[in-house]
């Protein structure tokens, strides 16, 4: 059995605030999207260009968490804001996006292709039996596929596995990590460093931007999609199921994305959902980070589940209301 247990389940109710949300201003968003960008509703978006008024409104009117900082999109209309100051702060599992995007990169795979088998190292089975750390119960010599692996590395959210993974590809953690932080610069990711494949370094720090940045992008990639939105799966040489951390997968129409707990961390959730508008299926992605920061790890995930299925639920309706919004 995984070390790690996903928090428990609350009953959903429909949220009184659904009822307040008025959109006036997501009907013409698709006419202004073009000139704002990623940033603080009141803030220039990069390029000297001020935000339009209406983008900022209609951000104002979405339940944001009261603490640590969030970010959300979507695909076809743009940034619906940020909130919270862009202070890089610790990001625990959600490293592993990253890790899994390096991953895919370098050795890309496609539809159900699994990918080489790769061995189980010493290390990686004698971490396994951490109990401080998610890992998965892997023996020495056991081999799995590149796939499955990833399967291990984002839906039970095992560092055994993602230190592993690195090792295979880079040699080394250390190489690997140098990688990481190459392919955040490219993303225009500045304000990201990452010092481990796991997330469990208080040292990986980023911002709810960043973190949007990267999801787009792993997103684009069929066989990460394909693994994010998995319940939970079974394997060869691993006992029971592996479930994914991300409950919010319960709720049709959320496809991932990843969790990340700690206690300097707090939770942390980066998600995507889809949402109709106007006929039409678009994406939604979003961030929360450093819910509950110093708490216990459960408590902070458990907020940032929460918090982010209220994002979640308010954009959709957001969306539906807006039926003249087009791009």
């Amino acid at each position: 059995m995984l070390l790690y247990s996903p928090p428990g389940r609350r009953p959903r109710h429909a949220p009184p605030w659904i009822a307040l949300i008025s959109l006036p201003a997501l009907t013409a968003l698709a006419v202004t999207v073009a000139a704002v960008g990623v940033g603080r509703p009141g803030s220039t978006d990069g390029h000297g260009a001020p935000p339009d008024r209406r983008v900022a409104t209609l951000a104002a009117e979405l339940p944001w968490p009261a603490d640590g900082q969030s970010s959300v999109e979507v695909e076809g209309l743009g940034s619906l804001g940020t909130r919270g100051e862009q202070t890089p702060v610790p990001i625990a599992s959600l490293t592993k996006v990253m890790t899994a995007y390096v991953i895919l990169r370098d050795h890309p795979l496609h539809g159900t292709q699994q990918g080489p088998e790769i061995t189980v190292d010493r290390q990686a089975a004698d971490e396994s039996v951490s109990g401080t750390e998610s890992t998965a119960p892997v023996q020495v010599g056991h081999r799995f596929s590149q796939r499955r692996l990833l399967e291990l590395l984002l839906l039970p959210s095992a560092n055994n596995i993602a230190r592993m993974l690195a090792r295979w590809d880079a040699g080394s953690q250390e190489a690997f990590t140098e990688k990481m932080n190459r392919a955040a610069s490219g993303l225009g990711m500045d304000r990201t460093t990452y010092t481990g494949a796991s997330g469990i370094e208080t040292t990986t720090v980023s911002t709810s931007r960043d973190q949007l940045r990267l999801a787009r992008e792993a997103m684009k990639n069929s066989v990460f999609r394909k693994i994010v939105a998995t319940r939970s799966t079974t394997m060869p040489g691993i006992p029971g199921a592996v479930t994914n951390t991300n409950t919010l997968l319960r709720i049709p129409g959320v496809v991932g994305l990843k969790t990340g707990s700690s206690t300097p961390a707090g939770g942390n959730l980066a998600w995507a959902a889809t949402a109709d508008s106007d006929g039409r299926e678009r994406l939604v992605l979003g961030v929360v980070l450093h819910q509950r920061a110093n708490t216990s790890p459960e408590q902070g995930l458990q907020a940032a589940l929460e918090r982010s299925e209220r994002l979640i639920t308010a954009v959709r309706a957001a969306l539906a209301s807006g039926r003249g919004a087009s791009a």
